[in-house]
């Protein structure tokens, strides 16, 4: 994930926990909020102390962002976004999470149209 496309500050945190539109399933939360002065999308990641240690939350960090990375293409532009790791997903094989997260994203309609 380049550094350009990474949410890292807690007022653009809260700007879209506060402002933002959010959708769910069982393994993952996704807010998003139109930010029409960036290029592309960001992305931040959040996992809680409540899904385990730090070992499982950095490798749950890791794999949402690599998954965002091979569908970036995917995902449309001028937004920011969080994705939350609920407990469910905390043990998923990869393409059961990766299957996840494009769920989520199509869900809130984050994710380019695709001709169908």
């Amino acid at each position: 994930m380049h550094k350009k496309l990474r949410l890292r500050n807690r007022a653009d945190f809260n700007r879209i926990y506060r402002f933002g539109k959010s959708f769910a399933n069982r393994q993952l939360v996704v807010y998003w909020s139109n930010k029409p002065d960036i290029e592309r999308f960001r992305l931040g990641v959040s996992a809680s102390k409540k899904i385990g240690n730090a070992v499982v939350r950095n490798r749950m960090r890791r794999m949402l962002k690599e998954i965002v990375r091979l569908h970036e293409a995917e995902i449309r532009d001028h937004v920011d976004l969080i994705l939350i790791v609920r407990n469910g997903a905390v043990g998923m094989p990869y393409k059961e999470l990766e299957k996840s997260v494009l769920h989520v994203l199509r869900k809130a309609a984050l994710l380019r149209s695709s001709g169908r």
